[in-house]
């Protein structure tokens, strides 16, 4: 019976290490020179165990042919031409699937006037004019009520705030967390929270109840003051930067128990991670960097496109060199992106969904309205209920099944789907029109930045398997 090479992706550690990332599995697996040269003789095309073990003689023993064999067909790596491993199937979503994280869109007002913002963008232009622009606060506990029924058994749930600018509903964030924590103590469920904010707002009692209660901080700023100023201004042009720098150095310098995460928009205009990473995270003392390039559709001036991209993944590699020369020193590197994707490989993550929008995470609008995400708040295109009335489970299994990765015709043969699953619905929704598109204007750039996370991951597991076991 012929053998036949199955779906994988093969790369290099460091020196002339092979591994190989076995794509239905998620596994990554290290190559003997042996395994290597028996998928390199079956990349010519199917052979028989004997034929290898006769093509393969001059190197290696006969059983040593075998016990390889057998190992690959274990892992998948191979599989005979009669039997080829299944395909995924898109399976009937299990509702079993506990809400871990609820966004609450506290309000839809912001004093920024940012020019790549997609609040107002073509899925809400209708809703806007006819929600509330703050949550109040019956329907802030009605979302904590909701969120701790759909949690199930967890022994924690996360409440996220956000906006527009989370912080002009300060008061309502106060009661609301009071009441989840008070909620949370009578349901033995710890309450981990957090909050998106643009600094401006900073002032020394909100800094007070951040520190107080515990709560997570991202920070929504795109570099120094040239970079941040370009799109993150005022209604009157003025930027933003001199405002916030010192509301941040006082939450950097007080809030110590948490860490305080920086949150960057990349556009055509500001590519320039590397000078971004080193301001954010050097100068200014973030804890950790996160990068997203701007939603938004072709046309506008500020969209990244085919050189952006190419510009884009040279500055993530060149970070991400840094980022493996201070792990293998033991320094601490605060780019999230590479850290987070690294988390994902030893975890052996398979997506059959990109994210949890829908499934283990929903936004609420400030009218309670339940949305795929945070993103997604105030569309009723993209709604799935309300915290008053419930899920609609119909709804949503309808959702899931046609958003599954089985059903990306275009993603079947990508060996960066395990990671990918077809990338964010609002970027394909703002993009294409169509939450189940999947994001191919950045496929490519997918596929060499998951390829270099593998290199390092590789790297790492062979010189310094001590780090990757925090993601244990």
């Amino acid at each position: 019976m012929n053998l036949r090479r199955s779906e994988f992706h093969a790369f290099t550690g460091s020196g002339s290490s092979r591994f190989l990332y076995l794509v239905p599995s998620a596994a990554v697996v290290q190559l003997d020179d042996l395994s290597h040269a028996v998928l390199e003789t079956l990349a010519a095309g199917d052979r028989s165990a004997t034929d290898l073990v006769e093509t393969l003689s001059d190197r290696w023993k006969a059983d040593e042919v075998r016990t390889s064999v057998d190992e690959l067909l274990g892992l998948r790596a191979i599989h005979t031409v009669a039997a080829p491993p299944p395909k995924p199937k898109a399976e009937k979503p299990k509702r079993s699937i506990p809400l871990q994280t609820l966004v609450l869109n506290v309000t839809s007002k912001c004093n920024l006037s940012c020019g790549y913002c997609y609040e107002y963008g073509e899925d809400k232009i209708v809703e806007a004019k006819t929600k509330p622009r703050f949550m109040n606060e019956a329907t802030a506990k009605q979302s904590v009520d909701f969120l701790f029924s759909e949690a199930g058994d967890s022994p924690s749930v996360n409440l996220t705030f956000f906006g527009g600018e989370t912080l002009m509903n300060f008061k309502m964030l106060q009661s609301a967390l009071a009441y989840a924590r008070e909620r949370g103590a009578a349901l033995g469920k710890e309450v981990n929270a957090s909050l998106t904010t643009n600094a401006t707002l900073l002032r020394e009692e909100i800094i007070d109840w951040i520190v107080a209660n515990d709560v997570g901080v991202t920070v929504s700023i795109d570099g120094a003051r040239e970079q941040q100023d370009k799109f993150r201004v005022f209604a009157n042009g003025m930027g933003s930067y001199d405002i916030i720098l010192p509301n941040i150095k006082s939450l950097l310098a007080r809030h110590r128990r948490r860490p305080v995460g920086a949150r960057v928009t990349l556009t055509g205009q500001n590519l320039d991670v590397a000078s971004i990473y080193t301001h954010l995270f050097e100068e200014i003392g973030f804890w950790e960097v996160g990068f997203a390039p701007v939603t938004t559709s072709w046309q506008r001036e500020y969209a990244i496109e085919d050189e952006g991209f190419q510009k884009l993944l040279s500055g993530f590699q060149s970070l991400a060199a840094d980022f493996l020369d201070a792990a293998l020193a033991g320094r601490r590197h605060g780019f999230s992106n590479v850290r987070d994707t690294l988390e994902e490989i030893h975890k052996g993550m398979s997506k059959a969904y990109p994210c949890g929008a829908g499934l283990g995470l929903m936004g609420v609008a400030t009218d309670g309205d339940v949305a795929l995400c945070h993103r997604f708040a105030g569309s009723d295109d993209h709604k799935l209920g309300s915290v008053f009335d419930g899920v609609d489970h119909a709804r949503q299994d309808e959702f899931l099944q046609k958003h599954h990765i089985a059903n990306k015709t275009d993603c079947a043969s990508c060996w960066a789907r395990p990671l990918c699953a077809g990338g964010c619905y609002h970027e394909a929704h703002t993009r294409y029109g169509s939450t189940v598109e999947p994001n191919l204007h950045y496929c490519n750039w997918i596929r060499a930045w998951t390829n270099t996370c593998l290199e390092i991951y590789g790297t790492l597991a062979e010189r310094k398997p001590e780090y990757l076991a925090q993601f244990d």
